[in-house]
């Protein structure tokens, strides 16, 4: 069975806010979008694995959010918790055409 992959447009990326979430919901997804300091975009999943906090909420530091709940690091790239917490949420690939920002999803 060949999987196919859906460009869902979440917004302008000059809109995007620098530093700081933006909860773009996608069906039942519920998904963080970053736009780090050097300006690449990242998207995951936005509940930490720990107790659920909304990670778009959160603080971002280089390739990092930190929980707002119980400050859990989380790698933006990989979705990977750091240690000594565990854990791992989803990571979604995005792209950029001209100014218009899209999360990329496999259908289900």
């Amino acid at each position: 069975m060949e999987n196919t992959l859906r460009h869902i447009y979440i917004g302008n990326l000059s809109e995007m806010p620098k530093k700081l979430g933006k909860t773009a919901t996608i069906g039942n997804k519920e998904i963080a979008v970053f736009t780090l300091e050097n300006g690449e975009i990242r998207a995951i999943e936005n509940r930490c694995p720990h107790k659920g906090g909304v990670l778009a909420e959160g603080i971002v530091s280089g390739d990092y959010v930190f929980c707002p709940m119980h400050d859990w690091k989380i790698c933006l790239s990989d979705g990977n918790v750091q240690a000594p917490d565990k854990g791992c949420v989803q990571t979604y690939p995005v792209e950029v055409i001209e100014d218009q920002l899209f999360i990329i999803l496999k259908d289900e």
